[in-house]
């Protein structure tokens, strides 16, 4: 909505404005377009796990070694490098997908199709007869993936004003963990129901079956069907009327430069800082991410129990995780919460070096998710309402590609060394060195929260960021 003032600041971000009571801030969670963001966050969470963190599982079952596991996670790149297609997704119209459901809708179709083909295609390889079949239907998934994230997050940045973007970003996130939950803890659960018999391998482990896994991806494709029917069903947001290109530089000009120029305008030389915390938010929680399967895998917890714990305690605690950061973040404003949540992170990384030195031991694996899982939602709702924020709604899918594909780039090079990491200096040592990868975050994000910027609106209007 639009503020006649020159120095218009959103309730999300600044003490200065109103703060709505608490009945309007979760009122906004049964909303429409909250809602359908909660089914949208499920199907865009769905496939990073099967391309990363449960392949890991099954790899490492497999008996792949961590050395090649961690060099595999590189599979997780594309999403790095989405911003190079991002311009295309933001612009370029699909037909007839884009004249029967619109731009945002036939490219979030269009990618989700690309998902399942991936996920049907890994379920037909066994990888001990070989990898690069399974690495080819991963790299499938995951460029259908990235690809959903770009439409998906102009979708959502277009379908609700700034000051309820972090209800948006907390539904989302809710549903992204869901499916998280369920691509991880369900995974498992179905590969242990599809077994034949409880077979075991020579270590005492139980054996890999790859028919097992077959039928758990085969079930994973369809829970893609969610994002389906949600986007056949969804309005098109309303979007600003794209200029006319004379010819195909200037087209080149408005799709592929003028998104970065932009935020280089805006921005000015506090870009650098903005960007750097950005590049480096996440880093605890991904580079520990890559090993913590093959981590349970090797302390001897089966699918069953890694699937029970995750399922009943992660799920609870993302949750409340979600929620709290959301609606902290319309409460303190998102900087606070964004601080809060970077603590949190690093944090629970030095927990699971505690459990490390406890063996199999089912209690402390509870304490340790639940930890875990809780500190995850609280700083990805405000981590993606603080992207939201930055993005001009004139090249939303553009800049937000940028924006989620710096969070991932630096993390996922790292963490392909992961493997390597822990076969030189075990996995508590590893951990702890994960944790203080965080440290640095700190810092960026109290400088952060002192800038005064101009946000992503399109009049180019002023919002002083709110301090810590």
């Amino acid at each position: 909505m639009d503020n006649p003032s020159p120095m218009s600041a959103s309730p999300a971000e600044t003490p200065t404005s109103p703060t709505p009571p608490w009945r309007d801030a979760l009122k906004v969670y049964l909303e429409p377009a909250t809602l359908r963001m909660l089914a949208l966050g499920f199907s865009a969470g769905l496939p990073l796990l099967l391309v990363l963190g449960t392949l890991s599982f099954r790899l490492r079952e497999a008996g792949i070694d961590r050395t090649t596991i961690g060099y595999l996670s590189w599979v997780g790149l594309a999403y790095g490098f989405k911003w190079v297609w991002a311009p295309l997704v933001d612009r370029l119209p699909l037909p007839p997908l884009t004249t029967l459901l619109g731009r945002r809708r036939g490219w979030l179709l269009l990618a989700q199709g690309l998902v399942v083909a991936g996920l049907v295609g890994m379920a037909m390889n066994d990888p001990r007869l070989g990898l690069t079949p399974l690495i080819w239907c991963a790299l499938l998934v995951a460029f259908g993936s990235a690809t959903q994230d770009i439409a998906l997050d102009a979708f959502r940045i277009e379908s609700a004003e700034s000051r309820k973007q972090a209800a948006l970003a907390a539904a989302y996130q809710t549903g992204y963990r869901l499916a998280m939950i369920w691509a991880g803890a369900g995974v498992l659960w179905v590969a242990a129901w599809a077994e034949v018999a409880p077979a075991v391998a020579a270590t005492g482990a139980a054996a890999y079956q790859n028919g097992a896994w077959k039928t758990a991806y085969l079930v994973m494709a369809g829970s893609m069907a969610v994002g389906v029917v949600t986007v056949l069903l969804s309005p098109e947001p309303v979007q600003r009327a794209l200029p006319k290109a004379k010819n195909a530089a200037e087209w080149l000009q408005g799709a592929l430069i003028e998104p970065f120029a932009d935020f280089i305008r805006r921005y000015k030389w506090q870009a650098a800082l903005i960007l750097s915390l950005i590049a480096i938010y996440r880093i605890s929680d991904v580079v520990m991410g890559i090993m913590a399967n093959p981590f349970y895998v090797d302390m001897g917890f089966t699918k069953d129990e890694v699937a029970t714990v995750s399922k009943i305690y992660g799920v609870v605690m993302t949750l409340v995780g979600a929620f709290v950061g959301g609606v902290l973040s319309m409460r303190l404003g998102v900087m606070r919460v964004l601080m809060l949540g970077a603590v949190l992170s690093a944090a629970s990384n030095l927990l699971f070096a505690w459990l490390a030195s406890r063996g199999h031991d089912l209690t402390a694996l509870i304490a340790v998710v639940s930890a875990d899982n809780l500190a995850g939602g609280i700083a990805s709702a405000a981590f993606i309402a603080y992207l939201s924020s930055l993005t001009n709604i004139s090249y939303s899918a553009t800049q937000y590609a940028l924006f989620s594909s710096l969070m991932l780039l630096l993390p996922k090079f790292i963490a392909g060394y992961s493997g390597v990491f822990v076969d030189a200096y075990g996995y508590s040592t590893f951990f702890i060195a994960t944790a203080l990868l965080g440290a640095p975050v700190l810092v960026l994000v109290a400088l952060a929260s002192r800038l005064t910027t101009t946000r992503g609106d399109p009049h180019g209007r002023r919002e002083d960021a709110d301090t810590l």
